[in-house]
């Protein structure tokens, strides 16, 4: 069952990262072990796209958030994949993974890798719904095909319904995701990086969400 939980701000406090410029009104959750925090932040209207950056990787004393960066390179890989099948009239391998419409790839680089979970932080702007995948595979998609055995379970889901209060914090399956969380801290000690599947859908697109974990460093 989805949980949802709205703390009060404090006047004139704004979350890192939020400005007091634009109209849009944003949530950010973020979830912890066994508790959920909410945080009303000010959003712009239009956000920039998800791009991989050094400064991404917030150093914070015993802490590092890392924030899920789009894989240009690799979703179009995996979209002309799709368009090879179909231009030559193919199916696809057997167990193989095409890549939807709505969907893209995007990774974490972990500068760190004995990491323990500690949150997710997610922000959405409107309404809509989007997931999160893991793919447990050390991929290489010009070598590999993805394939539906190497997607992790469970996944992050995280959505706001249509005609929702505009107040109204961001759901998610707070089970799931404190599961996923831990279980990318435990692949991150064996790899430095990471990939997985964003699904868009109800109106979600990449400019109006933000998506990252911090970490609690173990040394």
């Amino acid at each position: 069952m989805a949980e949802s939980i709205k703390s009060p701000t404090k006047p004139g406090f704004l979350p890192r990262g939020a400005t007091e410029a634009g109209g849009g009104v944003g949530w950010k959750v973020k979830v912890e072990r066994g508790e959920s925090l909410f945080s009303r932040t000010q959003t712009q209207t239009t956000s920039a796209p998800i791009l991989p950056r050094l400064e991404d990787d917030l150093l914070m004393g015993s802490e590092i958030e890392l924030t899920f960066a789009e894989d240009l390179q690799l979703t179009e890989v995996m979209r002309l994949r799709v368009q090879s099948l179909q231009q030559k009239d193919q199916k696809r391998q057997d167990g193989e993974r095409l890549l939807l419409p709505h969907e893209s790839v995007y990774r974490l680089d972990f500068s760190q890798q004995d990491l323990t979970f500690s949150r997710w932080n997610v922000s959405l702007q409107g309404t809509g719904r989007f997931t999160v995948t893991g793919i447990c595979q050390l991929w290489t998609p010009d070598l590999t095909n993805l394939m539906t055995r190497q997607l992790l379970e469970p996944t992050g889901q995280f959505w706001r319904n249509a005609g929702d209060p505009d107040d109204l914090p961001i759901k998610c399956l707070e089970a799931d995701i404190q599961e996923f969380g831990e279980r990318i801290a435990e692949l991150a000690k064996v790899r430095k990086v990471m990939y997985f599947l964003f699904a868009f859908k109800e109106g979600v697109t990449k400019e109006k969400i933000s998506c990252s974990l911090t970490f609690n460093k173990n040394n």
